[in-house]
């Protein structure tokens, strides 16, 4: 717009165009110039009066608004404020990607904490959680969602009817399908599965055989193309033979007109099955021979030989003499590529030491069954979330697979394969693991212990990864990366949360070690939130309660409710704003100054039924805690402590006296040789 704009300025006034002097003292001319005039809104800059649109895109002065705009971002505010407002801009969001993997717990590992889980959760109402318990439990949850029966049981997967009436459908349009029946005549499931060895050998008999439909639609256009080809050949060589007849016409003139007088009217269409020069017509390689050049006929035939072979006016094998297309080609010799390797199982030697190496245990040729295992028909039903995890644990992992066929040479090749029986098969097409384990008791299956890195596989792919997917105002992230994932998540185990040592046998004890410096409080976890929160330790009598349980916080100002909640961090605010409607009224007075506005898409249909994706700004507080600059040791008895009374801690006591192995019997007889001091002083 601006250079439309000095475009036309130019030809009315061609000095302004080019001066850019504050001190211009050339004459106003309506032709030529125009007067000085300084900036409106007071930013200092003189220019040409015909310039004052083109400076109000400049100058600094001009309220616009934030570059956020399109986020929600509502302030308008001077141009040259625009890169410090970014800073406190609500719409300048951050979103966590900090990602860890956690994995399945391993019951062949003999030092794995599972009777330790096990007992925690049984006492997790009494006791309450410990902080990785609860991260673990929300991170399982969240996996639960995630994994899809069909990729690892598809085999236990129901038969949706919409699929049965497509793949119905397309066998009807195929040609020379399944015939057309009466729904009358149609027999009920019982029936047809009585009857079906029966109608197996007459539907063979009276009923074409069904044909492909990827197939006939490839090959007929194929068979389309090369026809179409052929009318082109066909119809050149139709006007060659109408020329020719026009020119006969023309000398034997008379003796058609008699012809005619003695002919009748109408007269049958001529048969052109043995004149055309088509591929499927009868004789057309006489024809071509004899209508063609040389050089035509080759042409004729490499690009229709394979139609002609099909239809067969030429033989498969054909001798040299004959063969027109390929004969100016030699046959090429046969090259042995890749020898035959003799498999190292066939080799004599090799199962003569194993026999002689192995342990040699008498067999017997018997047909077993699955009762001679022993096993009771209870326990051949497994339990869906092991069995789920354990399998997508062998897709996660760069490792072979527990049901893996392998190929150890060319004689033996090793067969792997599982079967999986479920009490609550068969599954949906979209059933996941959460549906499944709903109504079941809660169970941990994952292991306590998360992991950052990892080499054996890729975690943007992997099921076992999760994102922490919380948002943030910028100035907020640093403190939030600092204080939960550094200081709390990564330092979880053995550091900011000690347990007993005899945690393997099943103990449940633990402690925290830490506490914000600067005040007293309890790191704890929202399972809701997902996030980490510090519980301050209040005393009884400043919860804000009076004996009779009236809410004595609302009774105040609303002034001073504001100014109260100035103090509290982004998540207490939060939290605050669900209480009341009141405390709802005095959050959202903050919202401008300590709130975020972020996008929220919602899915909505139009008038013509299509789906449409509309976005819409939402302000709210993040989960962010006061920030915590250091902590300081919690004054706690040490864990030794706990092991006198610890009731996995069993004492031995050795009352009878062992003898050291170098004392030898001189010195047990002597009366000196009784103690460890006599005997090095002796030596000496």
């Amino acid at each position: 717009m601006s250079h439309r704009f000095r475009g036309s300025r130019v030809r009315q006034h061609l000095h302004c165009d080019s001066c850019y002097s504050r001190r211009c003292r050339a004459r106003v001319e309506p032709s030529a110039s125009c007067a000085l005039v300084p900036c409106r809104l007071l930013c200092g800059a003189v220019f040409h009066l015909c310039k004052e649109e083109d400076h109000l895109l400049l100058c600094p002065n001009v309220r616009v608004p934030c570059l956020n705009a399109e986020y929600g971002c509502p302030v308008q505010l001077p141009r040259s404020s625009r890169a410090a407002h970014l800073q406190v801009c609500p719409a300048s969001v951050v979103c966590c990607s900090m990602e860890w993997l956690r994995w399945p717990v391993d019951d062949t590992n003999p030092n794995n904490f599972n009777a330790m889980q096990d007992n925690m959760m049984k006492e997790r109402e009494t006791h309450g959680e410990a902080l990785d318990v609860a991260m673990a439990l929300v991170d399982q949850s969240d996996l639960y969602a995630r994994l899809k029966m069909k990729p690892l049981y598809p085999e236990l997967m129901e038969q949706e009817e919409e699929e049965n009436i497509k793949d119905e459908s397309r066998e009807e349009i195929a040609v020379g399908g399944v015939q057309d029946q009466n729904p009358s005549e149609a027999l009920p499931v019982s029936s047809m599965s009585e009857n079906h060895a029966a109608e197996e050998t007459a539907q063979s008999v009276t009923q074409p055989p069904v044909i492909n439909i990827e197939k006939y639609n490839l090959f007929e256009m194929m068979f389309s193309m090369e026809r179409g080809a052929c009318a082109v050949a066909q119809e050149n060589l139709e006007n060659q033979k109408q020329k020719l007849a026009n020119e006969g016409r023309s000398q034997k003139a008379p003796e058609q007109e008699r012809q005619d007088t003695t002919s009748p009217r109408s007269c049958p269409p001529p048969d052109t099955s043995k004149t055309g020069l088509a591929p499927w017509q009868e004789g057309v390689l006489e024809r071509l021979g004899q209508e063609l050049t040389p050089q035509e006929y080759n042409m004729y035939m490499v690009h229709h030989g394979r139609m002609l072979l099909a239809f067969g006016q030429i033989e498969a094998c054909t001798s040299r003499e004959k063969d027109f297309v390929y004969g100016s080609l030699e046959p090429i010799a046969v090259q042995t590529l890749h020898s035959f390797k003799v498999p190292v199982s066939y080799r004599h030697k090799r199962r003569v030491h194993l026999n002689e190496t192995a342990a040699r245990v008498q067999t017997e040729h018997r047909s077993v069954d699955t009762s001679d295992l022993g096993a009771s028909e209870e326990d051949w039903f497994v339990d869906e979330a092991e069995a789920t995890l354990l399998g997508y644990a062998e897709m996660a992992v760069m490792g072979h697979k527990i049901s893996e066929t392998k190929g150890a040479d060319g004689l033996y090749v090793d067969f792997g394969t599982q079967t999986h029986s479920f009490h609550t098969s068969p599954f949906k097409q979209r059933t996941t693991l959460a549906e499944v384990m709903a109504d079941r008791p809660l169970k941990l299956l994952l292991q306590l212990q998360a992991e950052t890195v990892n080499s054996r596989n890729n975690r943007a792919s992997c099921a076992f990864t999760f994102l922490c997917g919380h948002s943030f105002h910028r100035r907020e992230f640093a403190t939030h990366f600092r204080n939960v994932h550094s200081d709390i998540q990564m330092c979880l185990s053995e550091w900011f949360e000690q347990q007993c040592p005899l945690a393997y046998l099943g103990c449940t004890y633990r402690q925290r070690r830490f506490h914000p410096s600067t005040q007293k409080a309890t790191v704890t976890y929202n399972q809701q939130l997902r996030c980490f929160n510090l519980r301050p330790d209040v005393l009884p009598s400043l919860d804000g309660k009076a004996g009779d349980g009236e809410d004595r916080l609302s009774s105040l100002p609303y002034e001073v409710l504001c100014h109260m909640a100035s103090f509290l961090d982004s998540q207490s605010l939060s939290q605050l704003a669900l209480v009341s409607r009141l405390m709802r009224q005095v959050c959202s007075s903050l919202l401008q100054d300590r709130g975020m506005v972020t996008l929220r898409w919602e899915r909505t249909s139009s008038s013509h039924g299509r789906a449409k994706w509309k976005s819409k700004p939402v302000w709210e507080f993040s989960h962010l805690f006061s920030a915590v600059d250091s902590w300081n040791m919690a004054d706690i008895p040490p864990i030794s402590a706990h092991l006198k009374v610890c009731p996995f801690y069993q004492k031995t006591e050795q009352k009878e006296r062992v003898a050291l192995p170098f004392i030898t019997e001189k010195q047990q007889k002597s009366p000196k040789g009784q103690s460890l001091l006599n005997h090095f002083t002796g030596q000496r």
